[in-house]
């Protein structure tokens, strides 16, 4: 979440796809990965996983991730 008054923009992608097992983070088709999109707070991010994730609740291998891009960007102010 952010500090009252803290402006900075905290971008967070939500992606998933089809997992080869359940016990590793390994794609079956890249080719076919779910680019849902880039947010701009984890909110937004959270809300849109939660959508994706109850649409393929009948797929066990089938897994979405949320990425905090601003800490990739910038790993000295998360």
């Amino acid at each position: 979440m952010t500090e009252i008054g803290d402006d900075r923009q905290r971008l967070h992608l939500v992606f998933g796809g089809e997992l080869t097992t359940l016990k590793d983070v390994q794609f079956r088709d890249l080719d076919k990965l779910d680019i849902v999109g880039i947010y701009p707070d984890y909110a937004s991010a959270l809300a849109a996983w939660k959508g994706k994730a109850q649409q393929t609740v009948d797929n066990a291998h089938m897994r979405y991730f949320i990425v905090h891009m601003h800490r990739l960007l910038d790993p000295e102010n998360v």
